[in-house]
């Protein structure tokens, strides 16, 4: 008999029924409220911490596994807690859903343990360089990073252009997903807190975007890199960099994907546009010399219109010694066309050209093949031949390469200067940093397959 009897008939109406009845209800919506808002994103609320969840932070465990709609960690093993801190002894990742714009994040850096953190966002963009803290000690510390889609809105009217044309290699990696990724990396990274913040909010920051080629892009695979990828280190928080630079491009590849119609969508007045291109424009049929300047000054108009600063930077040499120590010109006139649209249109110029070439001589032949890609056969994993590249660069050369950037801004006495820091000597290139004394972390972002087949052009 599955029969209710009279006496629980009755009790379905008593006052402790109803009050259960609507006690239920509001107790698992609070569990379950509780238990999502540990790691969901609120864009404008996104603090978490690795000790007890609180009034401001939510709690971020090992079991926090970044997914399409919840913040956590991402892409390799989860660090531990201890000590109120999230920590290991290898590299670790932690993500964001977020809408495209850019950021302020504020990190609370050290653990148990004595450890030296270096922090890098998307596509291994150098934020942080090896912060140091002492056991039980913690140091606070701010960077400013963008977040792009390749998603195009906010065109003219009339334009029905929606999205940049991605190349294969650029689809599915941290350059252009929905969401920011942090990598904590270095002898026990270290991390008690991550504060994200978009700037919209409190003010409208300048953004430095960046257009170019190979040379300057944010290199997804180690051990490739590229000035672009390194400049953000040495930057203050107030300023973001938008590195929109992509292997192969030319000056007029750069228009054709949509690439310089991406930045114009989002470019507001106060901002800047770096410009870099000559590697490829300068092969046989790609971009003449003619259609170079045009381009060049039609970049320039575009960003004036914009209420923004363009400013040219003229390509670094490729490795070519001759017999006497000294770097020959591969690039033919485009550099010199360059200097000419820089100096009828009165535009700031950044000759890296110049300066590498005294650079690179100053390495000597030997020493340069430190700061290109060059590595005998297995010096990675899949790699079954010797790299032996005399364009593209490693973590030092892509590293002293920014540096020189950073030099020719403070020489063209740029306003964005003010958020160059202080702590960073200026730099001179005919006195390179030692490559003995450098040392970046590798992130553990290798090709699938053989690093000798990462597309570069």
């Amino acid at each position: 008999m599955h029969h209710r009897n009279a006496s629980h008939r009755s009790y379905l109406h008593t006052p402790r029924h109803r009050f259960c009845r609507t006690l239920l209800p509001l107790a698992a919506l609070y569990l379950s409220t509780a238990l999502t808002a540990q790691a969901q994103p609120n864009p404008n609320l996104m603090k978490y911490t690795c000790g007890p969840a609180n009034r401001m932070f939510a709690t971020i465990s090992p079991t926090s596994r970044f997914t399409g709609s919840t913040a956590g960690f991402d892409l390799v093993a989860s660090p531990s807690i201890n000590g109120k801190a999230c920590t290991s002894d290898k590299p670790f990742f932690f993500s964001v859903p977020v809408p495209e714009g850019d950021y302020r994040i504020t990190v609370v850096l050290g653990g148990p343990q004595a450890s030296v953190t270096t922090v890098r966002a998307e596509g291994r963009r150098l934020m942080l360089e090896k912060v140091a803290t002492q056991p039980n000690k913690s140091i606070t510390k701010s960077f400013d990073t963008n977040v792009r889609y390749p998603e195009i809105q906010g065109q003219p009217s009339g334009n029905s252009v929606t999205q940049v044309k991605l190349k294969p290699r650029e689809l599915g990696i941290l350059n252009w997903d929905h969401k920011l990724t942090l990598e904590f990396n270095g002898d026990h990274p270290s991390v008690r807190s991550i504060d994200i913040e978009p700037i919209g909010i409190k003010t409208d920051e300048p953004v430095l975007y960046l257009a170019g080629d190979s040379t300057v892009v944010d290199q997804y695979y180690e051990p490739w890199a590229a000035w672009g990828q390194m400049l953000p280190r040495f930057f203050l928080p107030g300023i973001v960099i938008a590195n929109h630079a992509e292997s192969g491009e030319t000056t007029e590849s750069f228009v054709s994907e949509h690439r310089l119609a991406k930045i114009m969508t989002t470019m507001k007045p106060g901002d800047y546009l770096f410009i870099q291109f000559a590697h490829n424009d300068m092969k046989p049929g790609a971009v003449s010399l003619d259609d170079y300047r045009k381009l060049l000054i039609d970049y320039i108009a575009q960003t004036r219109a914009k209420g923004a600063t363009p400013v040219l930077v003229t390509s670094m040499n490729r490795r070519t010694f001759d017999d006497a120590g000294k770097i020959t010109n591969s690039f033919g006139p485009y550099p010199d066309a360059m200097r000419e649209v820089a100096a009828q249109q009165k535009v700031t110029l950044i000759d890296l050209n110049a300066m590498s070439k005294t650079l690179f001589e100053a390495m000597g032949n030997e020493g340069t093949l430190k700061a290109f890609m060059h590595y005998p056969a297995d010096s990675f994993p899949g790699q079954t031949a010797a790299i032996d590249d005399d364009t593209h660069f490693n973590s030092y050369g892509a590293y002293e390469l920014a540096r020189c950037i950073v030099h020719g801004i403070g020489v063209a006495n740029l306003p964005l200067t003010k958020f160059l820091d202080p702590q960073i000597p200026d730099f001179n290139p005919a006195h390179p940093d030692p490559q003995p004394d450098f040392h970046l972390p590798f992130t553990p972002i290798l090709h699938p397959g053989d690093p000798t087949k990462v597309g570069q052009t």
